[in-house]
């Protein structure tokens, strides 16, 4: 689906509205979150009323129907004014499945509610202890009863399961050894864990970053018929059409964090005066800030045509695995850099450095490590052989 591009002034009031929007949560409000280890409800809650995670649904349904880029941008601002868009941002990239997949009936059913909020699509159950990043080794099986499917498996990080309505889960619909191609027998559904909450088990994960990431239990769980989207068996295909877009939204809240370490650190550089001098001017502190704001730069350059060519419709999964990698080594630069800039001042909770530091790692390994970024350029951009 061609997405109409936005003018250049129509990004940048989305830009402006969402920096406005963010005001209104500060970095105190983060801290308090980050420290309690706590959903920020209140800021999704407000995200979703106006309108903000709801911008790649069609306007038939009930959303803007911007694209990627616009959303990109939304992303981008929520981190660089400190906040933590990754609470939200799997509502985005995880009804893509549906709107390109689902049925005209599963659409009117779902998307509005969606768009609206009455429903939250935030949990994307995939991945499986026994499999990681080798999707088709998933053992989580959806067995067809009549007009249900059963499920019975195992999810493991899969995060705000505890604050979505809905879960996007892929599971086996044919047992490996009866395909043909390892990437058949896998299914897609839209799976209400309210309806079955009581044959779902979901245990949190303490984790170094505040993500609100689970572990998922299935036990005899039911999904009607009418909850599969596409074709039985031919799930892997739709998660990976949604996955490109999840890169270059990840891409984009690393760039967020990155001009974040870079305004922090530039701030701090003039402000703090050693030795009767700030210490941005000493080029051992402006070397690594400056370098750092390169690597962003050009990493925006490249999410940008990340964004363009999946709004024009057109193949996109080099140039999305290639923004997701270069933002978040960009970001973690940056992150270095300003961690040094601040010296023992960035390790106190008070001056929010540490936290992002935390959030920003996490993306150098996640939705994908940037080792399997790198074999997939390696083989399918380059020609060299398979290396796994």
């Amino acid at each position: 689906m061609v997405k109409v591009k936005s003018t250049v002034e129509e990004v940048e009031l989305i830009r402006k509205s969402v920096r406005a929007f963010c005001e209104r949560f500060p970095e105190e409000y983060w801290r308090k979150i980050d420290k309690n280890h706590e959903y920020p409800e209140e800021f999704i809650q407000a995200l979703t009323d106006e309108g903000w995670l709801s911008v790649l649904i069609p306007e038939e349904y009930g959303g803007a129907g911007l694209g990627l880029a616009e959303a990109g941008a939304i992303l981008e601002e929520i981190n660089r004014s400190g906040g933590n868009a990754g609470a939200g941002h799997a509502q985005m990239y995880t009804m893509g499945a549906l709107l390109n997949h689902g049925s005209e009936e599963q659409k009117q059913r779902f998307l509005p509610k969606i768009a609206s909020g009455e429903l939250r699509l935030q949990a994307f159950g995939v991945t499986e202890p026994t499999a990681g990043s080798d999707t088709t080794n998933i053992i989580t099986t959806a067995v067809r009863q009549g007009d249900k499917y059963i499920v019975n498996g195992q999810k493991i990080w899969t995060s705000r399961a505890e604050h979505s309505d809905l879960m996007l889960l892929l599971a086996r619909t044919t047992p490996k050894d009866q395909v043909k191609k390892k990437t058949d027998g896998l299914s897609l559904f839209l799976l209400d864990m309210k309806d079955q909450k009581d044959n779902i088990t979901i245990v949190p994960i303490e984790t170094m970053v505040n993500h609100a990431t689970t572990e998922v239990f299935f036990n005899n769980v039911e999904i009607p018929v009418e909850n599969l989207i596409g074709e039985e068996g031919k799930g892997f295909k739709y998660v990976l059409s949604g996955m490109n877009a999840e890169r270059v939204l990840v891409a984009s809240e690393s760039i967020g964090d990155g001009y974040y370490f870079v305004d922090h650190a530039v701030q701090y550089a003039n402000e703090r005066v050693v030795f009767d001098r700030p210490i941005g001017q000493n080029q051992g502190v402006q070397f690594p800030i400056a370098a750092a704001y390169m690597d962003i730069e050009a990493a925006k350059l490249m999410r940008d045509r990340a964004a363009e060519l999946f709004d024009s419709g057109q193949k996109v999964g080099a140039e999305a695995n290639i923004a997701k990698y270069l933002a978040s080594t960009a970001a973690w630069k940056a992150a270095n850099a300003t961690m040094d800039t601040y010296g023992g001042y960035g390790f106190a909770t008070e001056y929010h450095v540490e936290r992002k530091f935390k959030e920003a790692r996490l993306f150098m390994i996640a939705p994908i490590s940037n080792n399997l970024v790198l074999s997939f350029v390696a083989q399918h951009v380059l020609g060299l052989p398979r290396s796994f």
